[in-house]
């Protein structure tokens, strides 16, 4: 254990362990000294720190110093009571308050006990607890204001944990000084109950002779005890108060970034013009109004001085600023401009009009900002990619209502909103129609309506689907993502991912890593998996597989193929579901004649045969599509494992979205029924 820890806890133990062993008068001094030493340190800590958090501790050190002071009354009064002596510190501090006059010390005493407790104690209780309540509630306001900092860009992933983690500081700091002061409170209560106590039963030991006194009789002992428990109160109360104020000083302190000193000086002295009205205020009570003259008219004019001088020194600041700002800007256009950030691009942008801001803006009750959070990671969570940080930006060259969504700086989508309006779209089931403004649905190019917020009840209660503005422009941007994963996916997400599986799977990466793929090989992999809407989550299995078969064959396409298999569970789950599932095959001879017309070259395999059969193939496989997609079903084909990906690669010209599975990738609880056959003939 180090000294430091093992000191704390003796020290702790020693306090409890005072509480009931007598402390000889010289100890007690001692320790009486320490503690205000103690109150003076924390104090002017409290006083310095630029913000709550740099002393996070101050609930814990509260504990303990009220502890500590319970200790010492505890003692003191046990010395008062049985000795009449409580050491020299006590009995100076309680002539010096008494003076020889012990009713004015008596009230003296009374008027800072009260002082304390009513002001700096119950206004310290108030304010710990009107701020911890607020802390509490702002907090998901400042962490979706750090989820939109990141998601735009401002800031990024290291920062925004620094800044969550500064809140759930901020949160338990404030919790806990809310309940540690409510200790202050008590401390404060004893020490007024203690007075009585050491008065009256001081008093009695007196008057009945169990404790001598200097003077006999009712008043001696009054006199006696009562200037012994002034010292002690005392004594108790400036550690107390001193304790208290930095309490205040800690729960009312906001985040600064320079000290108290020059915080105070800025906004207390900041305008000439008040110190101006001030000194002329002071000089006129002064002279006119019968006030002490040799006081308030030098203080007046040294404040009507300082006023002019600070008047001077802003106008020769200002200047001196124009100066420096004049230079700056020449500098500027001498030296030769930094075009390295100009060549950026942002891997997702979002552009709109001015007329969506507000779809943006929290503070208008927008709400676009956290929906686009969540487009990250709900496809983290589907696809287990990791998406770059989305940028939103708005653009005059746009129309008020319109919006873009650029992938890689290259424009790939867009649509048009109108705000303060819903769309309905027809679900299959709607038997009234409503009335509204025809539209095209941005993404699927569906038919719809814009209607008022007024039908939209009344649409919903038809069957209608009813979707409001951020709805669809995140829907939008939630497809085009997909739709682009494959691309978005980069070596140093890839780096990113496999380091994340290495803190578990320290052997499966070190064997397959750079041994038998490079980290460019298994994102070319993993990118394939994302184009075809396989997710990519379970990284483990995928590497596993990869391992596997990386030392037979450096093909990504193959290895591909390899991991596909290797998620069959999670394949069949994605595109199957209970009970039988239609499926479309390919005919043999088909098959047959795209495994004839593979060709292997350096970048890899692809099918080549002649355009007449390439066409056949089309058409046969559109005249199937459409039997299933008539009734509604999602098309599946169903191939052999080898011919998988080469009957893909083909038919992405016309049907990039159609699913192609083999036989290879379908669970043995998945039950499948083939009701077509692509074939040439």
């Amino acid at each position: 254990m180090k000294k430091k820890e093992m000191f704390i806890g003796i020290a702790i133990v020693a306090m409890v362990l005072a509480i009931i062993t007598p402390l000889p008068a010289s100890m007690v001094d001692f320790l009486l000294m320490v503690i205000i030493g103690l109150a003076v340190i924390i104090l002017l800590n409290a006083l310095y720190a630029k913000e709550s958090l740099e002393m996070s501790m101050f609930p814990t050190i509260l504990l303990v110093t009220t502890l500590f002071r319970i200790t010492l009354n505890i003692n003191t009064t046990r010395l008062i009571l049985r000795d009449g002596y409580a050491g020299g510190v006590i009995e100076t501090f309680g002539q010096v308050v008494v003076a020889g006059n012990l009713i004015l010390g008596l009230i003296l005493f009374l008027v800072i006990l009260l002082a304390s407790f009513l002001v700096i104690v119950k206004g310290s209780e108030r304010v710990a607890e009107v701020t911890a309540r607020f802390t509490l509630d702002a907090m998901p306001g400042k962490q979706m204001a750090i989820d939109a900092d990141l998601n735009t860009g401002l800031i990024d992933e290291d920062e925004a944990k620094a800044r969550r983690k500064k809140i759930q500081d901020e949160a338990n700091f404030y919790g806990a000084m809310d309940g540690a002061v409510k200790f202050i409170k008590g401390d404060a209560i004893f020490s007024i109950v203690l007075v009585f106590i050491n008065l009256l039963g001081g008093t009695a030991m007196g008057m009945t002779g169990m404790v001598e006194t200097a003077a006999p009789g009712v008043w001696g002992a009054l006199s006696h005890f009562g200037l012994l428990t002034v010292g002690d109160g005392m004594m108790s109360q400036i550690p107390s108060l001193l304790i208290a104020l930095a309490t205040g000083l800690i729960v009312t302190k906001a985040t600064a970034e320079e000290e108290i000193s020059g915080s105070l000086s800025k906004q207390l002295l900041a305008r000439p013009l008040v110190l101006l009205i001030t000194g002329v205020s002071l000089v006129f009570l002064g002279i006119f109004g019968n006030m002490p003259s040799f006081i308030f008219v030098p203080a007046g004019l040294a404040l009507m001085m300082l006023s002019r001088k600070m008047n001077t020194s802003e106008t020769l600041s200002s200047i001196e600023s124009e100066i420096t700002t004049d230079d700056v800007e020449a500098e500027e256009m001498r030296r030769p401009d930094d075009m390295l950030p100009l060549t950026d691009v942002d891997m997702i942008r979002l552009c709109f009009g001015y007329g969506l801001i507000p779809l943006v803006a929290a503070d208008q009750g927008g709400d676009l900002l956290e929906r686009v959070v969540m487009i990250r990671r709900n496809i983290a969570l589907e696809l287990g990619a990791i998406i770059p940080q989305i940028r939103l930006q708005d653009n005059i060259k746009l129309s008020p209502n319109q919006y873009t969504i650029f992938i890689k700086g290259v424009e790939v989508a867009g649509g048009e909103i109108m705000f303060d309006h819903y769309m309905a779209m027809n679900s299959g089931y709607v038997e009234e129609e409503i009335d509204g403004i025809e539209t095209v649905e941005p993404f699927a190019g569906l038919p719809a309506m814009w209607i008022s917020e007024s039908q939209r009840e009344r649409a919903e209660a038809l069957g209608y689907t009813v979707v409001d503005p951020p709805a669809i422009i995140a829907t939008h941007l939630t497809e085009v993502v997909r739709q682009h994963l494959h691309e978005l996916i980069s070596r140093q997400d890839v780096q990113k991912l496999i380091n994340h599986v290495k803190e578990t799977h320290t052997v499966l990466v070190d064997e397959l890593i750079p041994k038998y793929m490079s980290v460019g090989e298994v994102q070319k992999v993993l990118s394939k998996l994302l184009k075809e809407n396989v997710s990519i989550r379970d990284l483990v299995t995928i590497l596993e597989t990869l391992a596997d078969y990386a030392p037979i064959t450096r093909d990504t396409d193959m290895l591909t193929e390899y991991v596909r298999a290797s998620l069959r569970r999670a394949i069949s789950k994605k595109f199957f579901g209970q009970g039988v599932n239609t499926v479309i095959t390919l005919d043999p001879a088909l098959e047959q004649a795209l495994t004839g017309n593979i060709q292997k070259t350096e970048i890899g395999s692809f099918v080549n045969i002649d355009p007449q059969l390439s066409q056949k193939v089309f058409d046969s496989l559109k005249k199937e599509v459409s039997k299933l997609t008539s009734l509604g079903v999602m098309p599946i084909i169903l191939t052999s494992p080898f011919v998988r990906m080469y009957f893909k690669q083909l038919v992405d010209e016309i049907a990039p979205d159609l699913v192609v599975l083999s036989y290879g990738e379908i669970d043995q609880t998945a039950e499948v029924q083939s009701v077509g056959m692509v074939s040439v003939t």
